[in-house]
């Protein structure tokens, strides 16, 4: 009854395939003798090494990520000196180039033939090197006599030249979930295993950034806190000094963030090797752009499930984004955002582990409305207190806490939603890629735009990065984008949550009817 209601999706938008195509998709399946898809209660356990070394894959996007999204806009106003509209036009368009990248990424991934070390994997190989190059030049600072239009030029053409790698290399992997074998609970503790070993990427990639840069932005603004008290000559010649130091430890940070991008790679092009599955046959899909477009905008599930993802990601990225700026202008805490940056990561990191727990215990929509307001009494303290490094820390330790349900429970989520659409829809075939390419869409979208308007709205408060202390606008205006805003947002996305429709129920469901269709 269930399948008979769920075609109807696609069948109301005319998106069908015929039989030679769906039988080609067949054989291309079934590349190697021997090698058809098993039913899912028949298949082998997913293997603990091929875990590991599918999760060790997702640390690039996280050591990348969020060292962008810690250190960009500080790095772009303060090292580089960019006016505030300039650096909020980078990001804006760098995103708006995301909008185009991911979902043609993720089509062109869809329609890619299946090679000899698997269909995803070529992508992420592939994109590699050219998305360690643009990340290095992307914190690379021209000659001071360059103008300011060529140094916008600059950063927006790496910024948009590195988005575009890093889309070839996370949509295909992130849609590796559904190929990696093993049924529903297996895949589940694969994500669980990537989730955490991304929650530690984000903790060395900000540890590894913020150790190397911090020291030096806490000496910029002391010996800028110091000028009144120097020469003009003198202090105009420490200033100038100071600044080197820190451009040069970008560039060191860069670098060494590169190679962990370059060694993930090389364990997951080692450890792991696709599985087609009964619904995912690993072949190319037969559906045009729009027409693939529009069946899976039109899938209820997945819908809410962007919508929520969306709204969440946004709040912690706003918060994320203007951290540093807040620690140092408005907390009294200068010099000390790194050291709290890891303690919210450390947290997250080992809470991954009892939020699977959880989710296993309780159900998935309740360890989001559990995880996701956490945050909101830590956003709230941290606004309100200032010059106190203890309730930071114990404030970031609960917004950890936090983050890493955003982590594990979208990524978690993801595949159930998939799966209910092919379970609705079995004759749309290989669509995962465009799936996840949304998703990852969605993520970076959030991060693109929490960038662009908190650094418009500085640029509108009168932020300048030559002054010592600013005035109170300024300082108002960071206080509303900490909190106010994300816990706004945090609200909308439970809301949205609510009306989720893949509850345990329909989980077991789903399960059950993935294992008959085997």
């Amino acid at each position: 009854m269930l399948r008979e209601e769920g075609q109807g999706d696609a069948a109301r938008t005319g998106l069908t395939l015929d039989a030679a195509p769906a039988a080609e998709t067949e054989a291309e399946a079934a590349a190697e003798p021997g090698k058809a898809p098993q039913p899912l209660e028949e298949r082998s356990p997913l293997p603990l090494h091929r875990k590991i070394c599918y999760a060790i894959g997702g640390a690039p996007y996280q050591l990348t990520g969020n060292a962008l999204g810690f250190f960009l806009q500080i790095f772009l106003l303060d090292v580089v000196q960019l006016e505030p509209f300039h650096a909020s036009l980078i990001l804006f368009l760098g995103r708006a180039w995301d909008a185009v990248t991911d979902p043609t990424v993720g089509f062109l991934v869809s329609r890619s033939p299946r090679r000899r070390c698997g269909k995803l994997i070529p992508w992420i190989v592939a994109s590699t090197p050219f998305g360690v190059f643009f990340y290095f030049f992307l914190w690379f600072v021209p000659s001071d006599t360059l103008s300011m239009s060529l140094k916008f030029l600059w950063y927006l053409a790496m910024y948009c030249f590195f988005q575009t790698c890093m889309s070839c290399y996370h949509v295909p992997y992130s849609s590796l979930t559904m190929f990696l074998g093993g049924n529903q609970r297996e895949r589940d503790s694969a994500t669980a295993y990537r989730m955490g070993v991304e929650v530690l990427s984000t903790l060395v990639g900000s540890g590894i950034q913020g150790q190397i840069v911090g020291s030096h932005h806490a000496s910029m603004q002391k010996r800028c806190d110091a000028a009144n008290g120097t020469s003009l000559g003198n202090d105009t010649a420490l200033l100038t000094a100071t600044l080197e130091d820190t451009r040069r430890s970008y560039m060191v940070a860069a670098t060494a963030l590169g190679c962990l991008y370059c060694l993930s790679c090389l364990v997951i092009f080692f450890g792991v090797k696709e599985q087609p599955g009964p619904l995912s046959p690993l072949g190319k899909a037969r559906l045009p752009f729009f027409r693939s477009l529009r069946i899976i905008l039109s899938h209820r599930s997945y819908v809410w499930l962007l919508c929520g993802f969306l709204c969440a990601s946004l709040a912690f990225q706003l918060a994320q984004g203007i951290f540093a700026f807040f620690c140092t202008h408005a907390a009294g805490l200068p010099g000390t955002f790194q050291h709290l940056v890891l303690i919210m990561l450390v947290v997250a990191c080992f809470s991954i582990p009892a939020w699977q727990w959880f989710l296993v215990r309780f159900g998935k929509k309740t360890a989001v409305f559990v995880g996701l307001s956490l945050i909101i009494p830590a956003l709230i303290v941290i606004t309100l207190v200032t010059h106190n490094f203890l309730v930071f820390a114990f404030m970031v330790a609960l917004a950890g806490c936090s983050l890493s349900v955003l982590y594990l429970l979208p990524w978690s989520m993801l595949p159930d939603a998939v799966d209910d659409f092919k379970l609705r829809n079995p004759t749309c075939l290989n669509l995962e890629a465009f799936f996840y390419s949304f998703y990852v869409f969605f993520n970076k979208f959030a991060g693109g735009l929490s960038l662009g308007v908190s650094t418009m709205s500085l640029h509108f408060a009168g932020y300048s990065a030559k002054d010592c202390t600013h005035n109170p606008p300024v300082i108002l205006t960071l206080r509303i984008l900490m909190a106010p805003i994300p816990i706004a947002l945090l609200l909308t996305s439970m809301a949205v949550f609510c009306s989720y429709p893949i509850n345990e129920e329909r989980r077991k469901e789903i399960r059950l009817e993935m294992e008959a269709s085997g």
